[in-house]
């Protein structure tokens, strides 16, 4: 598994992470041995950066991630969180330090972690972004030892952009995949002007860049590709990255020539996420331990092709570009 520096920290990221949403809640059932199997998977593959949410289960995948980092005391795991999603209802006023002092509190007691890695503002509205004295708060939160580094979590490539100008802001969450592209044409670059870490989610675009899809595919009542694919439940660009499940399924059938023999589609999609070196770590998630090991084997990767980059680039302009390059 080869590593990154992760911004400014001091820290070196497995450039590939797990993301944790899986085994917290909204991608069907997970049991707590799949859950764990998966985690130890891919620490056994030289993972060590772990991306979760007090949301994610309403604290269940934190809950796990503390109990791995009981039974795994010899890996140097960084683990990043995130709060904001608790509001109800979400808006920016919620965004004030009293909330986040709540919430980081009980991160703290779910990771059983007493100064957080890295906390992110997870996903809020376009308004706090615009608000100083909540980064403040945040430096605040830092110089009092709650958290040793804090982030943001963003759905719009403008979000990213505003929130890279505070100072202190140390990482940045993006979706950013074969089919969602427009990260590369600016914030990647001004991101790594400023040294703030890159996370990049969704890079399977909810796994229809794994290539087992399929127009039969069915997704269980509890599981955000059944329930959000209209962006019913939270942002569109989460489910599927807020490309039409059909129109996905096209797109990916044409880029499958370009898959290696004896490749899954998934390390393809992946390698093509680190072809990108700004990117400080990838986070897929997984559900099992064979999951958690395939993906992490597309850390030891190499590049893709200028060939593949292209071909991949032609099938966005062609097929994807119209329904999310403005939007995102």
């Amino acid at each position: 598994m080869r590593r990154r520096p992760f911004g400014r920290i001091g820290f070196s990221a497995s450039v590939v992470g797990f993301g944790a949403w899986a085994i917290g809640a909204s991608w069907g059932e997970v049991s707590e041995a799949d859950a764990m199997a998966a985690l130890h998977a891919s620490v056994d593959a030289g993972t060590n950066f772990f991306d979760t949410a007090d949301v994610y289960g309403d604290g269940r995948s934190e809950r796990l991630i503390a109990r791995l980092r009981r039974e795994r005391p010899e890996a140097d795991l960084f683990v990043a969180t995130k709060a904001g999603r608790r509001l109800d209802p979400h808006v920016a006023d919620g965004y004030n330090a009293a909330n986040l002092q709540a919430f980081i509190k009980r991160s703290r007691e779910n990771l059983e972690m007493d100064t957080l890695d890295l906390v992110q503002l997870h996903c809020p509205p376009t308004d706090v972004y615009y608000r100083p004295e909540l980064f403040e708060a945040m430096d605040e939160m830092v110089d009092r030892g709650l958290i040793h580094n804090y982030g943001v979590s963003v759905e719009r490539v403008e979000e990213a952009l505003k929130a890279i100008e505070y100072p202190n802001v140390a990482s940045v969450q993006i979706v950013f995949n074969a089919f969602r592209l427009r990260p590369a044409e600016r914030f990647l670059a001004e991101a790594a002007k400023r040294d703030v870490a890159v996370i990049a989610r969704v890079p399977l675009a909810s796994g229809l860049l794994t290539g087992k899809m399929s127009a039969d595919s069915v997704f269980g009542s509890d599981d955000h590709r059944n329930f959000n694919r209209e962006g019913q439940a939270f942002d569109v660009g989460e489910t599927f990255a807020g490309v039409p499940f059909e129109v996905g399924l096209q797109a990916v059938e044409e880029l499958r020539a370009w898959v290696p023999d004896g490749e899954p589609m998934a390390a393809f999609a992946l390698r093509w996420v680190l072809t990108f070196e700004q990117v400080s770590t990838v986070i897929p998630g997984a559900k099992n331990a064979a999951q958690a090991a395939a993906n992490a084997a597309a850390g030891g990767g190499e590049p893709l092709s200028d060939e593949a980059m292209a071909a991949v680039r032609d099938v966005y302009e062609r097929l994807i570009r119209p329904h999310v390059h403005q939007r995102w």
